[in-house]
């Protein structure tokens, strides 16, 4: 029977046909849009893959030095943290450029980041050297790397890149213990034995040498075996007995002096292109940024493993005569610190301004240290015997 003849009078204890007709569509529409919605659920998702940001960072390291897995170890860190949204891809020391000219390359969007050390690019301001192995003011390399975090060096560093107009985001990582005096074919006694030598250091440390008359040539890590073999220079320090001993140390020189305030602390500097950088979602800057701080711990986990197994085996396997500097050595080099200090912040107000606050941040924080620390050299030879030639 058609709608028309059907009567619109109320049915028996209810409504009206023409009142139930709406609730009838939106019965119908509901049970529509479920059924509809019940077989989108069976229609298999088909998922589209976004492709991770991928940044090119070039190490300024040789393929077999420990740096090297340091930072790996970094770059670990950030492509298992990012869940694929982001990706570092290392390269080695020269893929792109020369291991001096990574932070150039990186400011110039060259290479999108760069794993090196601020020492390294010291020519284009000796402030630079500050970030990494400066003057000697009392506090190590933890105490030192605390001072970029909290006791406003990154912003000094941050001042200092805007300065010289490098374009680029910085983080540090890694506070390096102190990096001995070096090589030498014959060992050293005091610091008149060391006059005229030809010597290889980096950063501020050349101009502490030279101030105590040794004739300097700055070298990466990959030219000093080689310098050695032609007789560039005679004696030379890179950093730590792994790298030393993979690069061949103990093949051109047998006497190895530990200890020195030439580079009492260092650390890695990891720096990214700042457009790069600054373009990547926020919590891919965060990514960034706490993987370093992951990577510090990881890195000196790392070097006590390999520093002190190494060293061990340059005396017992390779017959390496490892001797302690000489008192009078770190003495004669504080008075050179003294003179080169001077005469740079003299210079160059901005070099004083950053001297300045490594020194109120060590009189507080070394201060404490050595007020508190245990006496863990006791405690060593409590347990193992004197270690020999210490003073």
């Amino acid at each position: 029977m058609s709608e028309s003849y059907v009567s619109k009078s109320a049915p028996p204890g209810g409504a009206s046909l023409d009142e139930t007709r709406p609730a009838r569509r939106r019965f119908l529409g509901a049970a529509a849009s479920g059924v509809a919605g019940a077989a989108a659920l069976t229609v298999p998702m088909i998922s589209v893959a976004q492709s991770p940001v991928v940044l090119k960072m070039q190490g300024a390291w040789g393929a077999k030095d420990i740096f090297n897995e340091m930072a790996e170890e970094y770059v670990k860190r950030v492509n298992e943290m990012s869940g694929g949204r982001l990706r570092i891809d290392y390269l080695l020391a020269g893929a792109v450029v020369k291991p001096f000219e990574v932070m150039d390359a990186t400011s110039k969007g060259v290479l999108d980041a760069c794993h090196s050390v601020p020492v390294y690019w010291y020519g284009k301001s000796k402030v630079a050297s500050l970030f990494g192995s400066g003057p000697i003011n009392g506090c190590d390399a933890p105490q030192t790397l605390a001072w970029i975090y909290r006791g406003g060096g990154l912003e000094l560093y941050q001042e200092l890149l805007k300065k010289i107009n490098l374009d680029v985001v910085g983080y540090f990582v890694m506070p390096m213990p102190t990096q001995p005096l070096g090589w030498f074919k014959k060992p050293v006694g005091s610091a008149a034995d060391m006059k005229g030598l030809k010597y290889r250091t980096v950063g501020l440390a050349a101009d502490l040498m030279q101030e105590m008359g040794l004739k300097v040539t700055q070298l990466p890590g990959g030219e000093i075996i080689p310098a050695m073999d032609r007789g560039v220079i005679e004696a030379f320090e890179f950093n730590n007995p792994t790298s030393d001993r993979r690069f061949g140390a103990q093949d051109v020189a047998k006497n190895y002096m530990m200890g020195s305030f030439h580079q009492a602390m260092e650390f890695f500097e990891i720096a990214f292109n700042k457009k790069k950088h600054d373009a990547l979602p926020k919590e891919q800057q965060a990514i960034l940024r706490y993987a370093a701080e992951a990577a510090s711990s990881s890195n000196w986990w790392t070097a006590m493993d390999n520093y002190s197994r190494d060293l061990e085996e340059l005396t017992s396997k390779d017959k390496v005569n490892v001797i302690r500097t000489p008192k009078s050595i770190f003495q004669e080099q504080l008075k050179a610190w003294d003179t080169v200090t001077k005469r740079l912040s003299d210079e160059d107000p901005f070099f004083k301004k950053v001297v300045d606050s490594q020194r109120a941040w060590s009189k507080r924080v070394a201060k404490y240290m050595f007020l508190n620390e245990a006496d863990y050299l006791l405690g060593y030879e409590h347990i193992h015997g004197k270690i020999g030639g210490l003073s």
